[in-house]
């Protein structure tokens, strides 16, 4: 008796092009059938092609692309992102830097533009509690690119009273544009000598997952980041990474107290 019978034909379908690619035959980047060829090939309807197809998404074997197709996506070894805050060079990008080391090369899109920060943001950046109808705070929407393949997002919020009448007004232009806020900071007498990151983990948004070509409900790790400039909050940026690409290794010198002490003694942002 065919035990594969009773299943449903979508799982049935779903089971056929995982073998085909755990055989090679569909490799990493390769455009799985689409939906209508799928149909045609196997006589099946295109509903029962496209739930196949959803059923490897769910699995992380592949990953769908508007307007172009479903592409093989397999599964890889988590990569360390280094959360170091004594770096041999305050100079360049972080992010750069780090996939440098991993043999990969960086990229990133963005969209700045300038607003009133929103309550949160006022509070993190410490703010007036109310900023009237002034635009106050440069935010910054990036996607960052290793290879090519969105792997990071990040919103990043710079307060105007820092930059604001300065080369390094927007983190894009200039000629520091993409230069990492340590360095751009420091060509402002504002050296960064603190931080505090907040990490947690939850499911993605829509959203997310669509822009980091990831299945819908993936998890994310988040990172809540605030620097430092003596007593000044001088930016304040939500990281997005995908908890299957990226593994944090965080480190630190001991010895002097620090923002995060008062953040712990209740004093502080």
């Amino acid at each position: 008796m065919d035990r594969d019978a009773d299943r449903p034909m979508y799982l049935r379908v779903a089971d056929t092009l995982r073998r085909r690619i755990a055989s090679g035959e569909f490799q990493e980047g390769d455009r799985l059938p689409s939906v209508p060829s799928l149909a045609t090939d196997l006589g099946i309807s295109r509903s029962t092609a496209a739930e196949a197809l959803k059923v490897l998404i769910s699995e992380g074997l592949a990953v769908a692309r508007s307007g172009s197709g479903t592409y093989v996506r397999l599964p890889r070894e988590p990569q360390r992102m280094i959360r170091a805050w004594h770096r041999a060079t305050p100079y360049g990008s972080p992010f750069r830097q780090d996939m440098e080391r991993q043999g990969r090369e960086a990229g990133w899109t963005y969209k700045s533009q300038t607003i009133q920060a929103p309550p949160e943001i006022r509070d993190r950046l410490g703010l007036d509690e109310h900023g009237g109808d002034v635009e106050d705070v440069v935010r910054t929407d990036y996607v960052f690119l290793a290879d090519g393949e969105p792997v990071m997002l990040s919103t990043s919020w710079e307060p105007l009273g820092v930059t604001r009448g300065t080369p390094i007004v927007l983190p894009e232009d200039g000629m520091l544009a993409g230069r990492g806020v340590a360095e751009r900071m420091l060509s402002i007498g504002m050296p960064i000598d603190d931080w505090v990151e907040e990490v947690a983990a939850r499911l993605g948004t829509a959203e997310e997952c669509e822009r980091l070509q990831h299945p819908p409900g993936s998890i994310m790790v988040t990172i809540q980041r605030t620097y430092y400039a003596g007593e000044t909050q001088v930016e304040t940026a939500d990281i997005v990474v995908p908890a299957d690409r990226f593994a944090l290794v965080y480190s630190g010198k001991m010895g002097r107290a620090s923002v995060s002490d008062k953040l712990s003694a209740g004093e502080g942002a």
